[in-house]
Parts: structure tokens; sequence; C-alpha cells
């Protein structure tokens, strides 16, 4: 996540990350949905209140359950945000594709971008195209090939991960300039 937020922002794009409870406590199990629905909304708060830019176009998102979080306050019409930026969302717990995470996502009507590895074994990029064919806006899917849940793509070869790395980020942040730019209009 810091790799891909630290690359947006050299594209010239306002990023703040954040860790919920758990993560800074050095806890493993995630917090309750509650908790890590309060924390995410104190992140917005606290990014349009010190980023002016972030009171004009502000984007969410996440890696796996962070994007998944977001999807859920993105539900909320009132959340002032332009898109939502997920990557490697958990369509479903591995080798359990039959319990999906997706219910919510019809309500959202913001444009969102899947990052999705091709071989993630939390939802591949065919087991996301059916679902985001219903939505509305029709959400951008960019396809990490080789990628995993974390997109990674190898651990040996690092040139080719950073290749990769590189990619995701420019997709990312030409994306929310192009929403950017149509919410200028």
């Amino acid at each position: 996540m810091t790799t891909c937020a630290r690359g947006v922002s050299a594209r010239g794009i306002d990023v703040m990350t954040f860790d919920f409870p758990y993560m800074t406590a050095k806890r493993r199990i995630p917090d309750r949905g509650a908790t890590l629905e309060t924390c995410y909304r104190e992140a917005i708060d606290s990014m349009r209140s010190e980023v002016a830019s972030a009171r004009r176009c502000l984007f969410i998102g996440g890696k796996s359950m962070g994007g998944r979080i977001a999807t859920q306050l993105a539900v909320d019409p009132d959340l002032p945000i332009a898109g939502i930026v997920l990557l490697g969302y958990p369509l479903h717990p591995p080798g359990r594709p039959s319990e999906l995470r997706t219910a919510h996502l019809p309500a959202i009507r913001r444009p969102m971008l899947f990052v999705q590895g091709s071989r993630d074994t939390f939802g591949t990029p065919s087991e996301l195209q059916g679902i985001l064919a219903t939505l509305s806006p029709l959400p951008a899917l960019y396809v990490v090939e080789g990628g995993d849940h974390s997109l990674r793509i190898s651990r040996r070869d690092t040139a080719l991960q950073a290749r990769g790395d590189d990619e995701v980020q420019r997709r990312v942040a030409e994306w929310m300039l192009a929403i950017s730019r149509g919410n200028d209009r």
C-alpha cells in the first residue's frame, strides 16, 4: 500500500495513508467493522481538514480489507468523495467463491477502479468482471498479469516487480486525474 501511495504521490496527487487500530496495536485479528469504518471516516475528515485538494476532489480506497471498508462507506451518498481505488479487492475468502462480498456494491454510485492480480485467490479478474458489469457507473478494471492478491508478480525478479508496481501507480494516477477533470466540468 505504501509503495503504491508513494508512486501515486510522485505523480502529483496528494495521498494519505493510515493504519487501522488493530494494525497500530500490532494485532493480527482485524477490529470489528464498526471500528474499522469509524477509523476510516476519521481519516477522511482529517484529510479534508488538512489538505486543500481533498476538499475539492477526494478519492478513497485501499488494499484488500481497507478497500472493502472504503466501499462500505461509499454507499453513503453524502460522503464527499469523487471515486474509489481498490487494490486487490477481496471478492471472497480464498477457496470459498460462493461467499461473495458484493451485496453493497450496487448501491455505490461513484466511479470505481479495481486493480486485481490475475492469480488473486480472493477473486480473479474473471470472477470480478461479471459483477462489475452490473454496476453503474461501470467500474474500471486493471489486471496485473501474474499478480497475486498483493499484486506481487515475482519475488525473485525485482526489476519485473518494479515495472509492474510502476504501471499500477501510473494507471491509478491517470484514472484519478481523468475522474477529477470530469468533476471540474
